[in-house]
């Protein structure tokens, strides 16, 4: 588990290796992350959207963005947090990911970025 704070949003990562829906002898490796997101601010903000960027060990690298998380554009209150669950399939049994979130005070309706931190996916069978 990885965490990071930046502009008063504490992000913290999970992630897990999911072999039920992995295929190695087609090079398809699938990671489900869960994403706690804590408004640690005195005033509520909205998650608008994600940027991702995603390198994997084979030298495979790409960047993901889009609105909101999960189909949502959650408003978190301040001392209050949002949590949801993603995946990333790989193509690697090791790969990388970190972000930001654009996030808008609901207050003064500025926007500011929250980053997200680096996460390792690693397939365990890849650690020993």
């Amino acid at each position: 588990m990885v965490s990071k704070i930046s502009e008063g949003i504490n992000i913290t990562v999970e992630n897990f290796y999911q072999p039920e829906y992995s295929n190695p002898a087609k090079s398809e490796y699938l990671f489900s992350y869960k994403i706690n997101i804590r408004n640690e601010n005195t005033f509520p903000v909205q998650l608008i959207s994600r940027h991702w960027y995603i390198t994997e060990d084979c030298g495979y690298k790409r960047e993901v963005e889009g609105e909101g998380v999960v189909g949502t554009q959650p408003v978190i209150q301040p001392g209050s947090m949002y949590e949801y669950t993603s995946y990333c399939k790989l193509q690697s049994e090791i790969g990388m990911m970190y972000g930001t979130y654009k996030m808008i005070n609901l207050f003064n309706h500025q926007y500011f970025n929250a980053g997200i931190p680096v996460f390792k996916m690693t397939a365990p069978f890849k650690l020993n």
